[in-house]
């Protein structure tokens, strides 16, 4: 399972980030592919995009699977397991830009600047349940893309492309986001300010202290109840100024929907736990994050790469 955020600072900077909930690792590193780099797409010929891009994924034949990345131009996508709901084409077709599942991060990420760009291709891109190999199945993925200016939730289910406009600029897992926006009117309840005093007849009544308007704010890990949290958490999270304080924010609100080993078994038995928090920042466009067994937040600035090298880097 897995939770995204995206917010501004108050000069209009976007923050992007997201938490990977899983089991295990998958030996995930921070990956750049330069502007020279060259692959071979699964349906598309050769990218021949000049575009870097940064994020936390695996190379395999070399080919960057991003679980998220974000580009030079400040467009980020994140993608969030959504099983049972994602139904991706079984091949090509026709008439459509075919983009296999396993690419579709760093194809977005390559070829698009703006949220706008990328709707509008994506309107004619279908996508395909193609594995890069046996050793990777296809993940059954939904995703969220954002920059400066706002973000969307892109589904591709047995309806086939869907892209939703994002108003509380977070993601879950399954249901669907029309669902989650919909289940977001049975918390309208919720304020984060401290209640006046109450009378009950005789009787005077003050809150024990701060938070007493917030009960009923789902604590658990369950994906619909992450989405209200982090919705919450986001939308009254006072915007702020500087990088510090927006690289706290992030990490902070992410921090508030982490998943604890122990607390969550799977249907294996195995228990989630958030494998690293991960987020990119277009003010300084640097990539940062952390993991389960090390919370201190280490970073990696795009412009200190080789960003016309030909050759991928991994940090």
């Amino acid at each position: 399972m897995c939770t995204g955020v995206r917010f501004n600072s108050d000069d209009g900077e976007m923050y992007f980030g997201r938490n990977l909930d899983w089991s295990v690792g998958y030996g995930e590193k921070v990956v750049i592919t330069p502007r020279g780099y060259k692959y071979n797409t699964a349906f598309l010929g050769e990218n021949t995009s000049e575009m870097a891009v940064i994020g936390m994924g695996i190379v395999e034949e070399g080919v960057p699977l991003y679980f998220d990345c974000a580009n030079e131009a400040g467009l980020a996508i994140a993608g969030l397991n959504f099983p049972g709901y994602a139904k991706y084409e079984i091949s090509a077709v026709d008439g459509k830009t075919n983009v296999a599942a396993y690419e579709f991060p760093l194809w977005v990420a390559r070829n698009f600047k703006t949220v706008d760009e990328a709707v509008t291709a994506l309107k004619n891109v279908a996508i395909v349940a193609k594995p890069i190999n046996e050793k990777y199945p296809v993940s059954e993925l939904h995703f969220l893309i954002g920059d400066r200016d706002r973000s969307v939730v892109v589904e591709y289910t047995k309806q086939g492309m869907e892209i939703f406009e994002n108003d509380v600029d977070v993601l879950t897992n399954q249901p669907g986001y029309g669902w989650h926006q919909e289940n977001l009117r049975n918390y309208m309840n919720l304020f984060p300010q401290m209640p006046k005093e109450v009378r009950w007849d005789k009787a005077t009544m003050q809150p024990f202290g701060t938070g007493s308007l917030m009960r009923g704010l789902p604590g658990d890990y369950y994906s619909p109840s992450r989405f209200i949290r982090v919705a919450y958490l986001n939308t009254h999270y006072p915007v702020k100024s500087s990088e510090e304080e927006n690289v706290s924010r992030l990490f902070h609100t992410l921090n508030g929907v982490s998943m604890i080993d122990g607390a969550a078994a799977m249907a294996d038995g195995t228990f989630e736990k958030t494998i690293y928090t991960g987020g990119y920042s277009t003010r300084t466009k640097t990539y940062y994050y952390n993991t389960y067994e090390d919370p201190a937040i280490k970073s990696v600035a795009l412009e200190s790469q080789k960003l016309d090298s030909g050759e991928l880097i991994i940090a």
